[in-house]
C-alpha cells in the first residue's frame, strides 16, 4: 500500500511540474488534425543546462490500437491500474474534449500508468499559448531545440 501511495504521489507531482508542456503537447498533437494521447517516459531522461527533460510523443488515434496492442503486451512492461485495458484507452480517446481534457500515459521503469486528466486549472489550448507566447518572449537555444524535438 505504501509503494502504491509513493507512486501516485510521484506521478501526480510529475503531472504537476510538467502540466503546461503536457498541455502544450496535447493540443499541439490535436492541432495536426485528431485526437490522440501524449505518452512520456522517465526511463531515458536527458540532462542539460536547462535541467533534466523527458521525450514525450503525441500518438494520433489511428496509430494507437497498433501501438497499445505491441507496447502494453510486451512481457517486461506492466500497466498499472489494472483494470484500464486497450479498449478502454481508445475509448478514453475517442471522447475526451481535448478544449479541457488530457489523455496520458506515464512509463517509468517496467510500468506504464495511463491518465484522463480532466478539471486541469488551464487548458490544453492555454498552455499551448503560454509555450508559444515564452517563445517569443524569451527566444533562446533552447526553444528551437524544445520545438523540434517535444521534451518536458
Amino acid at each position: 500500500m505504501e509503494q502504491e501511495n509513493y507512486l501516485h504521489n510521484w506521478q501526480q507531482e510529475f503531472i504537476a511540474t510538467n502540466l503546461i508542456s503536457i498541455g502544450y503537447n496535447a493540443w499541439q498533437g490535436y492541432l495536426s488534425g485528431q485526437r490522440g494521447l501524449i505518452i512520456c517516459s522517465t526511463n531515458s531522461p536527458m540532462i542539460s543546462a536547462t535541467g533534466e527533460t523527458f521525450k514525450v510523443h503525441f500518438v494520433p488515434r489511428n496509430n494507437l490500437a497498433p501501438l497499445l496492442n505491441a507496447w502494453l503486451k510486451a512481457p517486461d512492461t506492466v500497466l498499472l491500474k489494472r483494470h484500464f485495458m486497450n479498449d478502454h484507452i481508445l475509448e478514453a480517446v475517442d471522447n475526451y474534449n481535448p478544449q479541457k481534457d488530457i489523455v496520458f500515459m506515464l512509463e517509468s521503469g517496467s510500468s506504464v500508468t495511463f491518465f484522463y486528466l480532466t478539471n486541469l486549472p488551464i487548458s490544453p489550448p492555454d498552455c499551448y499559448q503560454q509555450v508559444i507566447k515564452s517563445w517569443d518572449e524569451f527566444p533562446s537555444q533552447y526553444s528551437s531545440e524544445y520545438q523540434n524535438n517535444h521534451h518536458i
